[in-house]
């Protein structure tokens, strides 16, 4: 094949670098690139996915890098390439569109449009011969039977609108235990209690639903909700969605047992698994917890950390053209360098077979216990197991460190940067490492400093000096990332800062219409439709996440804006919390804060942070902690103590306090 250039070749995202030598002509995502659409009447055909898909790679050798299927492309359509990581406000439009017209999403996404935009078709991954007769059909109808696709457009962008309207709700001022109560039963119905997750396969880790349930106990102490997650937690943490060897998640199973993962590993899901498993470990502190805590952020310094600070996005399900190459074993290499004892443990504790337990002969590594667990259960002495299974792990993994690696997408995404961040001082608190409360403070330092422009807007990435600009899920789990952050360090700088993007936030995509943020700024491109991100997922809504940290702020700064603004977004949001069960389990958090007492835990004098994180070990799904040495928010004022040598703990609801103690057991007692 000849070697040919497109548009894409100045791209900054590793997913549209692939692309860049198809020969497709592929574009980046324009106003300039619809006008010349509009110019040649030519429709977009938009293609949508992200640098660790495996079926956005199939797609691509099969389709996109053969010159016949792109002389057709290149022929009728005006091409575009995104990176759904970069613009998931584009993506959010034409997925709604995949979702109305054929009942399901994914990626890669491929949508047919209007030179202005509005889609008159779109689905997911196509075969190589369907893909050649879908252009072809499509490219015909455009000639023949415009009037048709232009109904079809515009009913279908009407949809998309309509979808994205919310009814008039009247303000719901008490939020009542009963109803908190109710919301598990739709849970009931999902959740898999033989497996872990929820029914059926795929199975994804939706980190979020469970961490609802763990509030769900610690409120009601409903065994069934310590069940379903502790079965989760249990089930993941030994199945192949987890990497037994290196560590870290990926992104799903594509079984009912998590047994066989599809093995592109994100930084946002290791990041949300790390918060739920130190936040459980607080409440039920198994070691295999305290393990898989440290494994994934060793897992992640080692292979997704820029040099200096942050993140990097995501890595790849392929290597050398094969999906989960990186990860497998035949056991014929295993028996070329393992000792026999060695092979045994792998054979009975990792459940490898000669035959191999997955595709071409190849096993996935899992395991059916804890190394506590099976120790036990074969009258093994448990720390000589724990260390001959640690010592098989790090065999294993230099023997596999030789291997071709599965490619990096070097994306740094706020968001995600933000949600790591959370995670580091979720396990901080958790396990008190130190290394972990400095890669958070690093992480955010570098994220305000080449971020944050001109101290009014958040950039979503930053590259080669080529931005994006933010969405509001980079603002909402930035400001998420900075409470957190104050309430283990109380530096007021990151609750100012949270605050000072809260108010962005208004400004730029707060409209009177709506209770709800937009997700794309009011001062960005214009798109056929705004849209409006509210149902948790395997990232939780941005919407959800804000309501949160405005309800946290309006705490911390007795402001009632921020307080009646929560409200009124759960308000809106109340009648699918019943229904919705792990697609509202972020408003669901929300609601509990609002129904349960709520308390603010102010600790102030020269012990105020050590104070703080011995009561921070444990798990507390109600309460803020605020203090330190300055009486720099409202609620401190007249609370430090006489004594400059003595630490004074108040616990109090709603500004009034018990009576202060220094003792911390005590305040433990309040706390419950």
């Amino acid at each position: 094949m000849p070697n040919i250039e497109n548009n894409l070749v100045n791209a900054t995202s590793p997913y549209l670098l692939q692309h860049a030598n198809n020969p497709v002509n592929w574009e980046e995502w324009s106003p300039e690139v619809l006008d010349r659409a509009k110019k040649e009447n030519k429709p977009l055909l938009i293609s949508i996915g992200y640098a660790a898909c495996h079926w956005c790679h199939v797609m691509a050798h099969e389709s996109f890098e053969d010159e016949k299927v792109a002389e057709l492309m290149n022929e009728h359509f005006i091409c575009i390439k995104i990176d759904r990581e970069e613009r998931p406000d584009i993506d959010h439009i034409y997925m709604e569109a995949a979702q109305m017209l054929t009942g399901r999403g994914g990626w890669p996404l491929n949508a047919f449009a209007l030179p202005d935009g509005r889609p008159f078709y779109a689905a997911t991954y196509f075969p190589k011969d369907n893909w050649k007769k879908v252009l072809a059909n499509v490219a015909k109808a455009y000639d023949n039977s415009y009037d048709q696709l232009l109904e079809t457009a515009e009913k279908l962008t009407e949809g998309i609108k309509v979808g994205q309207e919310f009814s008039s709700v009247e303000n719901n001022e008490t939020f009542k235990v009963s109803n908190y109560r109710d919301f598990l039963l739709s849970w009931q119905k999902s959740v898999d209690l033989e497996n872990g997750g929820f029914k059926g396969a795929p199975k994804f880790p939706m980190s979020n639903s469970w961490q609802f349930l763990l509030q769900y106990y610690q409120n009601i102490n409903e065994h069934f909700a310590a069940e379903a997650l502790l079965k989760t937690l249990d089930e993941m943490a030994f199945g192949g969605i987890y990497d037994q060897i290196g560590g870290g998640f990926s992104r799903y199973a594509v079984d009912d047992k998590w047994f066989a993962p599809h093995f592109e590993k994100m930084l946002y899901d290791n990041a949300l698994l790390v918060s739920l498993y130190a936040n459980a470990y607080k409440r039920f502190p198994k070691p295999h917890y305290k393990k898989i805590i440290s494994e994934t952020i060793d897992f992640i310094t080692r292979e997704l950390k820029h040099p200096e600070a942050g993140f990097y996005s995501a890595l790849d399900a392929d290597s050398e053209g094969e999906e989960g190459k990186y990860y497998v074993w035949s056991y014929e290499e295993l028996s070329e360098f393992l000792s026999d004892k060695e092979l045994f443990l792998v054979e009975n504790y990792f459940n490898c077979t000669k035959r191999g337990n997955w595709e071409s002969s190849n096993n996935i590594l899992f395991t059916n216990q804890s190394p506590l667990d099976y120790a036990k259960a074969k009258n093994l002495d448990p720390d000589a197991f724990e260390k001959e299974i640690e010592d098989l792990k790090q065999t294993l993994f230099d023997h596999r460190q030789q291997r071709v690696r599965p490619s990096l997408d070097d994306k740094m995404i706020t968001s995600w940067n933000a949600m790591m961040i959370t995670g580091l001082v979720e396990a901080f608190t958790a396990l008190r490492k130190d290394e972990y409360l400095e890669l958070a403070e690093s992480a955010t330092e570098f994220l305000l400093k080449t971020r944050l422009v001109d101290n009014n807007q958040l950039l979503r990435t930053y590259k080669d000096e080529k931005s994006i600009t933010g969405f509001l899920e980079d603002y909402a789990f930035t400001i998420e990332a900075l409470i957190n952050l104050y309430q283990i360090t109380f530096k007021i700088d990151y609750l100012n800062k949270a605050r000072h993007l809260a108010e962005i936030c208004f400004n730029d995509f707060k409209t009177e219409s709506s209770s709800m943020f937009q997700f794309a700024s009011k001062i960005s491109e214009k798109l056929i439709s705004k849209t409006y991100e509210i149902n948790d997922n395997v990232i939780p809504a941005s919407n959800s996440s804000l309501a949160k940290s405005l309800f946290l702020l309006g705490k911390f700064f007795d402001e009632d804006k921020y307080l009646e603004t929560s409200k009124q977004m759960l308000n809106q949001m109340e009648a699918k919390l019943y229904k919705s069960g792990p697609y509202a389990a972020n408003w669901q958090i929300l609601y509990g804060w609002l129904t349960f007492p709520f308390y603010e835990v102010a600790i102030m004098g020269e012990k105020a942070q050590d104070l703080s994180l011995e009561l921070q070990k444990e798990y507390h799904s109600n309460c803020i902690f605020l203090g330190g040495q300055s009486e720099d928010l409202s609620i401190l004022e007249n609370k430090n103590p006489k004594d400059p040598s003595e630490t004074i703990i108040y616990v109090c609801e709603n500004k009034i306090c018990q009576k202060p103690t220094s003792d911390i057991e005590k305040a433990k007692e309040l706390l419950k």
